[in-house]
């Protein structure tokens, strides 16, 4: 039986990594990025449609709570199911603490919290429609588990996304849908080169210095690729998840010990 699994953010990154990874795993993927996203998009589509798997792209705002329950509703119609929903969409924001502004905060709860929120909703409304039991999969970070100066506002959203997350598995375990979520550490993608950068201009060290500093606390020696990330989300959209939810999963190599 074919299941389908939608992943947001999924144009580049580590959303590119779920979707092919969940991909090798059997799942057919909507790929939902922002429209102007499209163009990169595809070069997801094409990793899934590599491993035997169909892939379509949806557009999506996260921040609409409209456009993601439409979204939703296109994949499922689309790909024929609904099974699973990873809400990876996110942004960071690196300021310190007092310049952090309220538009910035708008913004990033918009997409960091907001969105999760919605995706929750959609999801859940849609598994009971097709009468399946779910599996909700959020995006958490190292900074779901310990505060980072410079990154107050972005630790703020994932404690956010902590608490909702066991929140939401007490209200859905009676419907049978899990809900989780994965907390990475140091991942080589654009979001770490922004925040590298930014962290450069605040505290004057070379570009990768401040990426280099960080990844030397890490237990296994690399920082990680989202190949590492992908690996946990595919345990947490596998049956072998089944009696696992409200967990908050560090996968950052051994930064923190919860």
């Amino acid at each position: 039986m074919r299941k389908v699994a939608m992943v947001t953010g999924g144009a580049q990154g580590i959303g590119r990594g779920i979707s092919e990874k969940l991909a090798a795993d059997g799942f057919d993927i909507a790929v939902a990025d922002l429209p102007q996203q499209e163009e990169q998009a595809a070069e997801t589509i094409k990793l899934v449609e590599a491993a035997g798997q169909k892939a379509v792209f949806v557009g999506l705002d996260v921040t609409d709570k409209a456009n993601f329950d439409s979204a939703i509703d296109e994949a499922a119609e689309k790909l024929g199911g609904f099974d699973v929903l990873v809400n990876n969409a996110g942004i960071a924001q690196i300021k310190p603490l007092l310049e952090v502004t309220e538009e910035d905060l708008k913004q990033i709860y918009s997409v960091n919290v907001f969105s999760v929120f919605f995706g929750i909703q959609a999801a859940s409304r849609k598994f009971d429609e097709l009468g399946v039991k779910g599996k909700i999969i959020n995006a958490a970070s190292i900074a779901a588990i310990q505060g980072f100066p410079i990154l107050s506002a972005y630790s703020t959203t994932k404690f956010a996304v902590r608490g909702l997350t066991q929140a939401a598995a007490q209200e859905l375990a009676p419907k049978g849908h899990t809900v989780n979520a994965y907390a990475p550490g140091i991942v080589g993608t654009g979001m770490w080169e922004q925040i590298d950068a930014e962290l450069s201009k605040i505290n004057g060290k070379p570009i990768g210095e401040n990426f280099k500093e960080y990844s030397s606390s890490i237990a296994l020696g690399r920082p990680s690729v989202p190949e590492d990330v992908a690996g946990l989300v595919s345990f947490l959209a596998s049956e072998n998840s089944n009696y696992v939810t409200g967990q908050v999963m560090l996968v950052d190599g051994g930064m923190l010990y919860n």
